[in-house]
Protein backbone atom coordinates (compact mmCIF):
# COMPACT_ATOMS: atom_id res chain seq x y z
CA UNK A 1 0.00 0.00 0.00
CA UNK A 2 2.85 2.79 1.14
CA UNK A 3 6.54 2.46 0.72
CA UNK A 4 8.75 3.33 4.02
CA UNK A 5 12.24 4.26 3.29
CA UNK A 6 14.76 2.64 5.70
CA UNK A 7 15.79 6.34 6.24
CA UNK A 8 12.54 7.47 6.73
CA UNK A 9 12.55 4.28 9.15
CA UNK A 10 14.99 5.07 10.94
CA UNK A 11 13.58 8.67 11.34
CA UNK A 12 10.12 7.98 12.33
CA UNK A 13 12.30 5.55 15.01
CA UNK A 14 13.89 8.26 16.60
CA UNK A 15 10.99 10.47 17.03
CA UNK A 16 9.46 7.11 18.76
CA UNK A 17 11.74 7.19 21.31
CA UNK A 18 10.97 10.85 22.28
CA UNK A 19 7.52 10.08 23.05
CA UNK A 20 5.85 8.61 26.50
CA UNK A 21 4.97 4.71 25.91
CA UNK A 22 6.28 4.39 22.24
CA UNK A 23 5.27 0.31 22.19
CA UNK A 24 1.92 1.28 22.33
CA UNK A 25 1.92 4.07 19.68
CA UNK A 26 1.19 3.50 15.75
CA UNK A 27 2.27 6.14 13.25
CA UNK A 28 -1.03 7.56 11.39
CA UNK A 29 -0.46 8.49 8.11
CA UNK A 30 -3.44 10.06 5.80
CA UNK A 31 -4.79 13.23 3.87
CA UNK A 32 -7.30 16.05 4.74
CA UNK A 33 -8.92 18.50 2.59
CA UNK A 34 -7.56 21.51 2.30
CA UNK A 35 -4.56 22.76 0.86
CA UNK A 36 -3.04 24.94 -2.24
CA UNK A 37 -4.86 21.66 -4.45
CA UNK A 38 -7.33 20.07 -1.99
CA UNK A 39 -5.43 17.63 -0.03
CA UNK A 40 -3.06 17.64 2.80
CA UNK A 41 -0.77 15.29 4.25
CA UNK A 42 -0.57 13.94 7.56
CA UNK A 43 1.59 12.30 9.79
CA UNK A 44 1.58 11.57 13.56
CA UNK A 45 1.56 8.92 16.78
CA UNK A 46 -1.81 7.87 18.05
CA UNK A 47 -2.52 5.23 20.46
CA UNK A 48 -5.74 3.62 19.21
CA UNK A 49 -6.44 1.44 16.21
CA UNK A 50 -9.76 2.32 14.64
CA UNK A 51 -12.35 -0.11 13.14
CA UNK A 52 -11.73 1.19 9.65
CA UNK A 53 -8.16 1.10 10.25
CA UNK A 54 -5.16 -0.90 7.87
CA UNK A 55 -2.23 -1.57 9.78
CA UNK A 56 1.07 -2.17 8.33
CA UNK A 57 3.90 -2.42 9.67
CA UNK A 58 7.59 -1.41 7.92
CA UNK A 59 10.97 -1.11 9.80
CA UNK A 60 9.14 -2.15 12.86
CA UNK A 61 7.34 0.80 12.89
CA UNK A 62 3.33 0.12 13.00
CA UNK A 63 1.66 2.17 10.83
CA UNK A 64 -2.34 2.66 10.36
CA UNK A 65 -3.82 4.23 7.26
CA UNK A 66 -7.32 4.83 7.41
CA UNK A 67 -9.88 2.67 4.61
CA UNK A 68 -11.26 6.29 3.44
CA UNK A 69 -7.34 7.47 2.58
CA UNK A 70 -6.64 4.59 1.58
CA UNK A 71 -7.16 5.26 -2.29
CA UNK A 72 -5.90 8.85 -2.54
CA UNK A 73 -2.16 7.37 -0.77
CA UNK A 74 -2.44 3.75 -2.80
CA UNK A 75 1.38 3.64 -3.62
CA UNK A 76 2.75 6.69 -1.73
CA UNK A 77 6.44 6.56 -1.03
CA UNK A 78 8.06 8.25 1.75
CA UNK A 79 11.99 9.09 2.45
CA UNK A 80 13.61 11.02 4.57
CA UNK A 81 16.45 13.83 3.14
CA UNK A 82 19.07 15.42 5.20
CA UNK A 83 20.74 18.57 4.01
CA UNK A 84 23.28 21.14 5.20
CA UNK A 85 20.19 23.24 5.76
CA UNK A 86 18.51 20.68 8.08
CA UNK A 87 15.93 17.35 7.32
CA UNK A 88 12.95 16.36 6.46
CA UNK A 89 10.32 13.54 5.27
CA UNK A 90 9.73 13.78 0.89
CA UNK A 91 6.85 12.05 -0.01
CA UNK A 92 6.28 10.60 -3.92
CA UNK A 93 2.32 10.00 -4.75
CA UNK A 94 1.71 8.21 -7.69
CA UNK A 95 -2.07 9.15 -7.45
CA UNK A 96 -1.52 12.91 -7.70
CA UNK A 97 -2.30 14.74 -10.63
CA UNK A 98 -0.99 18.17 -9.60
CA UNK A 99 1.49 19.38 -6.55
CA UNK A 100 1.93 22.88 -5.12
CA UNK A 101 4.97 25.09 -4.83
CA UNK A 102 4.73 23.78 -1.48
CA UNK A 103 5.48 20.23 -1.34
CA UNK A 104 2.85 19.73 1.40
CA UNK A 105 -0.79 19.09 -0.58
CA UNK A 106 -1.72 17.16 -4.45
CA UNK A 107 -4.47 17.07 -6.31
CA UNK A 108 -5.71 13.62 -7.83
CA UNK A 109 -8.11 13.15 -11.13
CA UNK A 110 -11.13 12.77 -8.90
CA UNK A 111 -10.79 16.46 -7.46
CA UNK A 112 -9.39 17.80 -10.50
CA UNK A 113 -11.89 20.69 -10.70
CA UNK A 114 -10.94 22.10 -7.18
CA UNK A 115 -10.18 25.54 -7.14
CA UNK A 116 -6.37 26.26 -6.27
CA UNK A 117 -5.84 28.57 -3.56
CA UNK A 118 -1.90 29.41 -3.50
Amino acid sequence: MIELSEQAGYKVSDMLKDEENPEKLYLRIGVQGGGCSGFTYGMGFEDEKKEDDTELELHGIRILVNEKDAPLIRGLQIDYKESMMGGGFTIHNPNATATCGCGTSFRTATNEGAPEKC
